[in-house]
């Protein structure tokens, strides 16, 4: 059996599907297919119940699965090692970030990171909170950026900035002359929101106590903050967005954030990895450059965080 072999099965167990895993190890579908069927020759175990889709390991491929998994880390472990000895940046770092973060926080940092860094190969992908911890958890990332506090069992959270919610009032809202608001006077039936399974319409949610919205007339949700503020300007609503997306707006959009009395509903926004991660210099150097290129407002403690969950 063989390290090579161990890192197929696992990615199998991540994939559920050959092609997929084969494709995430950058090798054919038959070379892993043919490594696995020689470490199960050689357990005398089958691993995997193919006959079930998405794939699914054994009952005994379970066991087999969390020990290989122990052994890739342990390996990673000496790897990682000997490049501290040496005192050198350089390998693959896995980054996930959320949808609702991704688009305002990643071009403030990403460039000067790979100058600083270029010996760290960055990937970078847009998950959601719940695919984010299940990528933790697997291995598959070493590193998220998401809303907390999550309390995960095994997970850190590493707060390194605090972002205020605003308002984008249209010009034809009866509030739009107001320098600011008052969370009390947000109305959900008003609210255009992002749809479920984002952490920020359930922050937003919380913020109006979960009240039903109203079910007569157009209902608009979606996945992107641009959208909602295209259709609250044409008359479709309002809507909350965070402080890093309303500075980001173009000039025609800017007039219409308004700022929320104090105290201002906030989002915690953490690095996240799991108690065993080994790149903790890379992470550090990470938030680093993060917290660097970040406007000092968010930097400042809030007075009023609101739960993503």
């Amino acid at each position: 059996m063989t390290i090579t072999q161990f890192r197929y099965i696992v990615a199998v167990d991540n994939h559920r599907h050959f092609a997929r895993a084969a494709e995430a190890c950058f090798v054919t579908q038959p070379t892993l297919s043919m490594q696995i069927q020689k470490l199960e020759e050689e357990l005398d175990i089958l691993i995997f119940d193919r006959s079930k889709q998405p794939i699914v390991p054994t009952p005994l491929g379970e066991r087999i699965l969390e020990q290989a998994r122990k052994v890739l880390q342990e390996a990673a472990v000496l790897e990682h090692m000997s490049k501290q000895i040496k005192g050198t940046f350089e390998g693959e770092l896995k980054l996930a970030v959320i949808p609702t973060i991704a688009p305002s926080l990643l071009p403030r940092f990403l460039v000067e990171f790979n100058k600083a860094y270029p010996k760290i190969k960055l990937f970078v992908e847009e998950l959601k909170t719940a695919d984010m911890i299940e990528a933790l958890r697997k291995d598959r990332i070493d590193v998220g950026i998401a809303a907390t506090p999550l309390e995960e069992r095994g997970i850190v959270e590493k707060p390194i900035y605090h972002e205020p919610f605003v308002a984008f009032v249209p010009s034809y809202h009866k509030m739009s002359k107001d320098k600011f608001l008052l969370a009390s006077e947000i109305n959900p039936d008003e609210l255009l929101l992002l749809n479920e399974g984002h952490c920020f319409r359930n922050s937003v949610l919380s913020l109006c106590n979960h009240k039903n919205l109203n079910s007569e007339g157009i209902h608009m949700e979606s996945g992107h903050f641009d959208t909602l503020v295209k259709l609250a300007d044409k008359g479709m609503g309002m809507t909350l967005l965070p402080y890093l997306t309303g500075i980001d707006l173009n000039d025609r959009y800017k007039g219409s954030v308004k700022p929320i009395a104090e105290p201002t509903p906030t989002r915690q926004v953490s690095l996240i990895h799991s108690r065993t991660q080994l790149k903790i210099e890379w992470i550090e150097a990470l938030e680093e450059i993060i917290v660097k290129n970040l406007p000092k407002k968010v930097l400042e403690a809030p007075e009023q965080v609101v739960s993503p969950l």
